[in-house]
């Protein structure tokens, strides 16, 4: 018999947990998009399932299950968002960064790092990382990759200092503080639209990550 549990559904389609028998999977819907945000919604979801692809096999990250345009299936990870578990254990951070190492060797930026829901906590305490509809996925490593990468590196950081600030070492505090000229002029111009938009129209509000569920 099969169960489905919404997660979450706002303009850009719905996100369910489908449970199967013993098998469980996580469900990405973009039929059910706004019409206005459906294309938006088509290529944020093909950018995801290029990703996975390009990952597959990496231990700490969604397996692509399908994607035909209409609905992305991947693999369900055991675990809690890092806002709901608060990992305070220097062996997590410590994984966590071999997993980001791993995903930029093979060419992979996640890009959303900032938000905590996209950090997950295992069931058995190692990290995990979901949600790469904004990934590069181009695979080149050059100037503008390794800005980027650096990013992700940098919002690891800043979990890293809320939760297990003691562990951080005097290298990753200089990281900290100097974020990249994008990052910064981001925040001056373009951002307060961003958390505008993003708070207005599809419900999210900062590490909450969660948008509104809609009728």
């Amino acid at each position: 018999m099969t169960q489905t549990t919404l997660l979450k559904a706002d303009e850009l389609g719905r996100i369910e947990l489908v449970r199967d028998g013993d098998r469980t999977v996580i469900r990405r819907d973009i039929a059910a998009a706004r019409w206005w945000a459906r294309l938006f919604a088509w290529r944020a979801a093909r950018r995801e399932a290029r990703a996975l692809r390009k990952l597959d096999g990496l231990d700490g990250v969604p397996a692509l299950l399908g994607w035909n345009g209409h609905e992305l299936l991947r693999s369900y990870i055991a675990g809690a968002p890092m806002q709901q578990s608060q990992p305070r254990d220097r062996a997590y951070y410590r994984d966590a960064l071999r997993l980001l190492a791993a995903l930029h060797r093979r060419g992979i930026v996640h890009n959303d790092l900032a938000k905590e829901p996209n950090w997950l906590v295992r069931d058995d305490g190692r990290p995990a990382l979901v949600d790469f509809q904004i990934a590069w996925t181009r695979g080149r490593r050059g100037p503008l990759f390794r800005l980027l990468a650096r990013e992700d590196l940098r919002h690891l950081l800043k979990h890293k200092r809320t939760y297990c600030p003691e562990a951080l070492s005097a290298r990753q505090r200089a990281i900290l503080q100097t974020p990249a000229a994008h990052s910064r002029f981001w925040r001056a111009t373009f951002k307060p639209v961003y958390k505008l938009v993003a708070r207005r129209i599809f419900g999210y509000w900062d590490n909450e990550g969660k948008g509104r569920v809609r009728d």
